[in-house]
């Protein structure tokens, strides 16, 4: 199965939700996916340093160990190529991808490896709740179900999503990132 081999490589981290949903040989899983692994630590074959770069909150839906859907946050647009190259065997050919993206103004489509990715900015909250705002699923919906049918239900709502954003290259996104400035809170409030 494919999310074991995942965790048994060390790619899945902080994970909510790791299991098969109630459709036979269809799995979800919610969490942090590894894009670059840390370095492995001085005389170790096998330990590593912390991960360089992840895949914030992402939620996946794994049929025939192809991944339908992807859901999730990346801190710069760059790292989109990373996934894609990481995880292309992997990706199903008709995957449905919304990506929220910290370092985008506007919502935009690129296309690579032939998955259209749906680029939605993000500015602040919990990935999981823009999510489900976005695809206007409502908590009525969710209610009495399983964490892994709850991400089912995200997927087929977005497989139904057509946001009204410009398919433009991934050189033309690069062009319309912007400059993320993060506030830092300290002491008490």
């Amino acid at each position: 199965m494919l999310l074991e081999t995942y965790q048994a490589k060390g790619l899945l981290t902080v994970t909510l939700v790791n299991g098969q949903t109630s459709d036979a040989g269809v799995y979800a899983y919610r969490g942090d996916l590894v894009l670059k692994e840390g370095t492995l630590r001085e005389g170790s074959t096998t330990d590593r340093k912390p991960p360089e770069a992840l895949f914030i909150h992402s939620a996946l839906l794994i049929e025939n160990d192809k991944i339908k859907f992807v859901n999730g946050l990346l801190p710069t647009l760059d790292l989109l190529p990373v996934f894609v190259e990481k995880y292309k065997d992997d990706i199903a050919p008709d995957c449905n991808a919304l990506v929220y993206v910290e370092n985008i103004a506007k919502g935009m489509q690129v296309e690579l490896e032939g998955v259209t990715y749906k680029l939605i900015p993000f500015k602040e909250g919990l990935v999981w709740n823009e999510l489900l705002e976005e695809l206007y699923i409502e908590k009525s919906e969710l209610k009495n179900q399983s964490p892994e049918n709850k991400v089912t239900i995200a997927y087929t709502a977005a497989k139904s999503y057509q946001p009204k954003t410009p398919l433009v290259s991934f050189s033309e996104a690069q062009e319309n990132t912007i400059v993320v400035v993060k506030k830092a809170a300290v002491g008490a409030i």
